[in-house]
Formats: structure tokens, C-alpha cells, sequence
């Protein structure tokens, strides 16, 4: 393969042009550049400097770990925890609980899923916020808070990001589109700014900052100035339903314990944004988890007009199936849900988990599918979300869920790479070197693939055996 000024311009066997530079990759497989089509990035680099809460198997259990390190902690900081799962816990979070494990030291333990914060009464007074017996905060009272808790030093928060990105980088990552739940232009121009350039970012916007996007000139797709290439304008994010593990995903049928989730978004008020979207130029993405919130957001897709996409698309009615290819929306899903969630999916949608994240039923009713993590709710790796893709399971002796939703690996490629599945000529050279045929790897090898180089415009991001280095060394 030939590189001209970042592009791939050349796909071919044989002798290499005489005066070419070479750079010998040792037998290794070309791929694109893959991309994590939905990340919280701040959330993400906070994630890893917060108290892991993901083992906890109860309420009681999570506040004794919180306990541990309350200890000389200091009252002028809040303690933050995160990953906590109580979908499936046997008691139940309450306010009283977390006070006695945590006294007067301010304690905000957030959820996995990001839909909830469990925050003791220190941390209520301190943040000005009203808790019930159960100390829960839930969906936007929850999102308010979890920005209030990211407000860190700038300086802190981008070396935490430079090292995430370095991280994703690391495992063939070029680009994310940035779902941050604020107005995320403007922290990504300065840290590009300060030199950043481990990934390309498409950066998306809120309801909330719409107007100002617009009057700025931004839309879907478009570079942002001063962004060196790297920033561009994403989708406008759109939440109407809340999620599974808080079981406030918007169902048709209701769950165990009565009641059919949250829709968080009018049909009307979702109809006038997306209306908005399409005089505006942006292109709609709808969070939609439960099979009534996706419902919603089809008809309203339908009814102004407009593709987009569907984020998460977890729980869908056989019926909509293929109104995602008819009416132009796209598939976001996050393959390691399925097995992160499968337990609480049976639970809260008995008999029914058949159509709970349906891969393939999508793809063949004529869908597109583009793959995330959702970071930090599952880690930012795209090899372990094909792995789940491709094999329902989590390749840990327990049987795979629902395996008649797998989709192929080359499907799965496709759909971590924009579409492009294979390095095409013409396109840029954002590519990744990898050890072992990503077709015919074993299902291990394949989940945690060895990554030897990543490239953006044929520019080394990550290099874990000296390409770049021998490259240099030979024409110095």
C-alpha cells in the first residue's frame, strides 16, 4: 500500500517504486481506523480516577466499600464512586444507608449507566439538591449533578483525556463522536489547541446549545476552525427515555414492579427538534432504549422527514425492525450492553429479551449499524464490543445470549469503521496494523487483538514495535 499526503493512494503487490520510502510492517494485517461511534470522553477519563464500585452485588455492600475510603478523605472534597448496578441488588439504596457509612464526608456514587446518582445527605446540602428516603437522584436531576462533579481544573481533566485517547489510540481507535452532556466545542479546540492529536472527535451538541451552535455557524459534519483537522461538528443528542439498569427505559409493557419507564421528551417537543435539526443541518441522534421510546422516535423521524440515528436501540418491536433502512436511521448500538445487561434484561423484560438488542434482526431487515461503548459505561474498546457482536458472549464459559443476533466479524468491521469495512484507495490513511487476520482469529485473540500500530493521515498514533522509529533510523 502507498501513502501520499495522508491518503492512500495506491493499493497494489509487487516491487516498490524505486525511490519510495518503506516502512516493512513484518507480515501484519492492514485495517482501517476504527471509530467509537458514542463516548462520554470526560466521563470516560474520570472513570479510571473514581472508586470502582462494579463489584458491589448489593446496596450493602457498595456502601461498605464507599466506606473504606471516606477516611481522612476531608470534608472540602466529595468523595465519588462509580459503576454501581442495583438493577438486580436483593435491598435497595436508601439514604440512611450511605449516611451511615459515610457520616458527614460528601458522597456522590454515580451508576453505571450514568441515569442516577446515590448521594448521601452531605452531599445533597452541598450541592443544593432535594433526595428522598432513598438518597437516588434519576435522569436529569442525576445528569445535573454528574456535570456538577466533572468540574475539575481544566489542566486536570485534559491530561486525564491525552491519556485515555492515548489508551484508545493503543487499541486502533482514530476517531469518537463525543456525546459530553455540555457545550464540548470549546474544550476540544483547547486542547487540540495545546497539542492533543491522538484522535479525530466529532463533537456533539444539546438541545440546550443548539440555538448557539447555529448562530456560530456549526453543523453536522462541518470541520471546526482551528480543530487542525481533527474537530468536527457531530449530532445533536437527543434523550427521550432513560435506561434499563434504573429501569427508566420507555416500554409498552410494564415492569415486574408496575410502571413503563420514563419518556423524558414530548412526542411534540421531539417532533419540533427534530424539525429544528433539519432547517438547522444537524443530524438528529435519539437516545431510545425501551421499545416505546424507539417507537417514538421512528414515527417522529417519519413524520418530519429526516434520517439520523437511534442511539442504543436496545429493546425494538419486530414491527420496527425495518423502518431503520426505510427511513434512513442509523443503528447506534453498544454491543457489551447485551452482556451487561442480559441478567437485568430478563428480569425486567421477561419473554421477551428475544428482540433485546437485535444485531442481526436489524442488518437483515435492512438497517445500517455503527458500534460504541458508551463510555464509561462499558470500557472504550472496539475489539471487545465486536467480540460481543459477534459471538453474544462474553467468552467466559457462560453460554452466549440470544446467539441468533450475532453479526460477522467483516459486519462487524464495517460498522466500527464508518462503513468502509476495508482500506479502500482514495481514502485516508487512517489505518491500523494488527497481528492476526481480524477474519479468522480465534474468538480470544479476536477480543483482545494485538494492536502493533495506529495511523491518522499516515501519522503514527500509537507504535508498540518501533515502526516509526525504524523508519526514521533508515533515512536519517
Amino acid at each position: 500500500m502507498h501513502l501520499n499526503r495522508g491518503i492512500v493512494a495506491r493499493i497494489s503487490a509487487g516491487d516498490v517504486p524505486r525511490g519510495e520510502d518503506v516502512i516493512d510492517c513484518d507480515g501484519r494485517y492492514l485495517i482501517p481506523g476504527l471509530w467509537d461511534e458514542h463516548v462520554h470522553m470526560t466521563q470516560w477519563a474520570m472513570h479510571s480516577n473514581r472508586i470502582n464500585l462494579s463489584a458491589a452485588r448489593s446496596a450493602s455492600e457498595a456502601a461498605t466499600i464507599i466506606e473504606g475510603f471516606v477516611a481522612g478523605a476531608g470534608t472540602e472534597v466529595t468523595v465519588v464512586g462509580v459503576g454501581f448496578r442495583d438493577a438486580l441488588w436483593g435491598d435497595q439504596p436508601t439514604l440512611a444507608m450511605l449516611d451511615g457509612a459515610t457520616g458527614e464526608q460528601p458522597t456522590a456514587l454515580i451508576s453505571h449507566d450514568l441515569h442516577s446518582v446515590w448521594l448521601n445527605t452531605a452531599a445533597a446540602r452541598r450541592y443544593c439538591v432535594d433526595v428522598d428516603a432513598s438518597g437516588l437522584l434519576r435522569e436529569e436531576p442525576a445528569f445535573v449533578l454528574i456535570r456538577e462533579l466533572g468540574r475539575l481544573p481544566d489542566a486536570v481533566i485534559d491530561a486525564w483525556i491525552n491519556q485515555a485517547a492515548q489508551a484508545a489510540a493503543a487499541r486502533g481507535v482514530v476517531g469518537v463522536v463525543d456525546l459530553e452532556m455540555t457545550w464540548n466545542r470549546d474544550p476540544w479546540l483547547r486542547r487540540i489547541g495545546a497539542g492533543f492529536d491522538s484522535l479525530r472527535v466529532d463533537a456533539g451538541v444539546y438541545p440546550a446549545d443548539l440555538e448557539r451552535a447555529v448562530r456560530e455557524g456549526m453543523r453536522t459534519g462541518m470541520d471546526v476552525p482551528g480543530g487542525n483537522g481533527l474537530l468536527r461538528t457531530g449530532p445533536l443528542k437527543v434523550l427521550i427515555d432513560g435506561s434499563l439498569n434504573t429501569r427508566t427505559a420507555y416500554c409498552v409493557d410494564p415492569y415486574p414492579f408496575g410502571g413503563h419507564g420514563l419518556l423524558t421528551v414530548s412526542e411534540t417537543d421531539l417532533l419540533a427538534l427534530l424539525e429544528r435539526a433539519r432547517a438547522t443541518y444537524f443530524l438528529p441522534a435519539v437516545h431510545a432504549i425501551g421499545d416505546a421510546a424507539n417507537k417514538i422516535a421512528l414515527d417522529a423521524f417519519e413524520r418530519v422527514g429526516i434520517g439520523g440515528r437511534i442511539e442504543h436501540a436496545q429493546f425494538v418491536r419486530r414491527e420496527d425492525f425495518a423502518r431503520f433502512g426505510r427511513l434512513g436511521v442509523v443503528a447506534s448500538v453498544q454491543p457489551l450492553h447485551a452482556l451487561d445487561d442480559r441478567d437485568a434484561a430478563e428480569y425486567n423484560w421477561p419473554g421477551r429479551t428475544d428482540r433485546a438488542f437485535p444485531l442481526r434482526s436489524l442488518l437483515n431487515a435492512g438497517a445500517s449499524l455503527v458500534l460504541g461503548s458508551d463510555a464509561p459505561v462499558a470500557p472504550l474498546d472496539p475489539w471487545a464490543a465486536m467480540s460481543a457482536a459477534t459471538t453474544r458472549s462474553s467468552l467466559d464459559g457462560r453460554a452466549p445470549w440470544h446467539p441468533q443476533e450475532a453479526i460477522t466479524r467483516q459486519q462487524a468491521l464495517d460498522a466500527s469503521t464508518r462503513g468502509r469495512g476495508k482500506v479502500r484507495l482514495g481514502s485516508a490513511a487512517d489505518l491500523v496494523l494488527i497481528d492476526e487476520d481480524p477474519l479468522t482469529a480465534s474468538n480470544a485473540v479476536f477480543a483482545s487483538m494485538p494492536v502493533a500500530a495506529t495511523l491518522i493521515d499516515g501519522r503514527f498514533t500509537y507504535d508498540s514495535v518501533g515502526l516509526e522509529t525504524a523508519f526514521a533510523s533508515n533515512h536519517s
